[in-house]
């Protein structure tokens, strides 16, 4: 069933783009890490690790697209020596989004996270938290092998 749901998810966001639109310019202005009620892509999140219960979170957080360029030494050297071309930045936008919801709720534990939309400034990421402590989660913490990761 899930399969259905996701080509239709790919359809939506080929036929109805001015919705999709409006939609991320309201993302745009509003806060960077947003608790959701509901995930967006129900598909993606199921295969993640997401159910729909209590003790699981879903946050959609907003990182700024763009390399992180080492600063330009001021004093003279040899253009090849400088250290600032080819420099790419060693973590991805996905894991700079999960550390920053991990910062922001402490007591919960990060499962996964899916990319959702990019437009030309801001990447768009829904993360999936749990909460180890609540009963319904701990009570088949075990089967599901949430708690184990790192």
């Amino acid at each position: 069933m899930y399969k259905y749901v996701a080509e239709s998810w790919k359809r939506i966001w080929k036929e109805k783009g001015g919705d999709i639109l409006t939609r991320v310019t309201n993302w745009r202005r509003g806060p960077t890490i947003v608790r959701l009620e509901r995930p967006s892509r129900i598909d993606r999140a199921r295969r993640l690790g997401y159910k729909a219960k209590q003790g699981f979170v879903i946050v959609r957080v907003r990182v700024s697209k763009g390399g992180m360029r080492k600063k330009r030494p001021k004093s003279g050297r040899r253009p090849k020596h400088l250290g600032v071309v080819k420099i790419k930045a060693a973590t991805s936008a996905k894991e700079v989004a999960e550390r920053r919801v991990a910062k922001k709720y402490p007591n919960l534990k990060v499962v996964n996270s899916y990319f959702v939309y990019s437009d030309g400034m801001y990447k768009w990421y829904e993360v999936i938290l749990i909460d180890p402590n609540h009963p319904a989660v701990k009570k088949d913490a075990e089967r599901m092998g949430l708690l184990n990761k790192n």
